[in-house]
């Protein structure tokens, strides 16, 4: 049976978390938010944000990016357009309801995409892989912050002990980086830049696509 989280769970249990996201969350992921939004304005331009939710990245970003995020919750993108309402992000483009699975954007389209604290909860992390891969433009970067899988010793005891517990509130931490470097080692387009712990207990993976030629 697989571990992966399936849409139902996750969309319910987002939809419970909006109205308390920012001020729970907010605090406890904001190094790993930082640092995956200062490597995307390192890069500039053209930024997606796969599970934008609340917004709560808009602050993390410059003038330097153009971005759109994409989120399938509802009631959290509607807090993200409350805060683009209130005219403090010019440099927010557009935020839609879409699945990541499935985006309805163009090949090529984005400079970077950037999925904090995402890929460990879609129903099919590999799949969402590539469409990241698909939507950016050779020579640009996917990047992912995540709480990832400690795989040895008494974290990873306890990350296992929780993971049954904890799905019902859209959480998995017992996703491993393994999975990231198969799909990379699996697409011959595809490779990685950047792989470092981010405190307290985050990790930064950066993957670039690479043009025919180049691979």
């Amino acid at each position: 049976m697989s571990t992966d989280l399936d849409r139902s769970t996750v969309e319910t249990a987002y939809a419970r978390w909006a109205l308390i996201y920012d001020a729970v969350c907010g605090p406890v992921m904001v190094k790993g938010r930082r640092a995956a939004a200062a490597a995307a304005c390192a890069i500039g331009g053209k930024i997606l944000e796969v599970g934008v939710g609340t917004g709560l990245s808009f602050d993390d970003y410059d003038a330097g990016t153009e971005i759109t995020g994409i989120d399938m919750s509802a009631p959290m993108l509607a807090k993200a357009r409350a805060k683009m309402a209130s005219g403090r992000y010019p440099h927010v483009r557009d935020v839609l309801q879409m699945d990541a699975h499935r985006m309805s954007f163009a090949d090529a389209t984005f400079d970077c995409v950037v999925a904090q604290f995402v890929i460990t909860l879609v129903a099919n992390p590999e799949q969402v892989l590539s469409e990241c891969h698909r939507v950016v433009k050779p020579g640009g970067r996917i990047i992912l912050v995540n709480h990832l899988y400690s795989e040895v010793g008494v974290a990873a005891a306890v990350e296992r002990w929780a993971a049954k517990r904890t799905r019902a509130l859209g959480l998995r931490p017992e996703f491993p980086f393994a999975r990231l470097a198969a799909w990379a080692q699996s697409n011959a387009e595809a490779a990685l830049i950047e792989r470092r712990k981010v405190a307290p207990f985050y990790t930064l993976v950066c993957f670039e696509r690479t043009s025919p030629m180049a691979a």
